[in-house]
């Protein structure tokens, strides 16, 4: 794990296409609110996320840039939920925006929370 459990280390991002593409491809997803949690069982020795607010919704890269950190933040607040000190599985988690409305960080936060909330309980469930 990184420094702090506060932190969201490099590590902690999902990146490179071939990863991604797997995500999106074999990964199981559900909905929550303004939400569609994508994640998939990783090899890597933390959880990755990757944070997806489309241009269709929100034309201006202000906006978009605006939400990616409130979710970014709200995660990186959060990320307990789904750390396990025994975890031997991480997960990639891919957290894509559809909300059409700009949601202040306190909204976006207490979603991004029943959104880690279920997956962990949908991950507890598969074992």
């Amino acid at each position: 794990m990184g420094q702090s459990k506060y932190s969201f280390s490099k590590e902690e991002k999902l990146t490179g296409k071939k990863k991604i593409e797997e995500l999106f491809t074999r990964g199981s997803s559900f909905y929550l609110k303004d939400f569609q949690v994508k994640y998939l069982t990783s090899e890597d020795l933390n959880h990755q996320i990757l944070v997806s607010v489309p241009k269709k919704n929100f034309k201006r890269a202000v906006d978009r840039n605006l939400l990616k950190r409130r979710i970014r933040e709200a995660f990186r607040l959060n990320k307990e939920l789904i750390l396990k000190p025994d975890q031997n599985e991480f997960y990639s988690i891919g957290f894509i925006y559809l909300s059409k409305n700009i949601l202040t960080f306190n909204d976006i936060q207490h979603q991004l929370i029943q959104c880690l909330e279920r997956l962990d309980n949908v991950v507890e469930n598969k074992k």
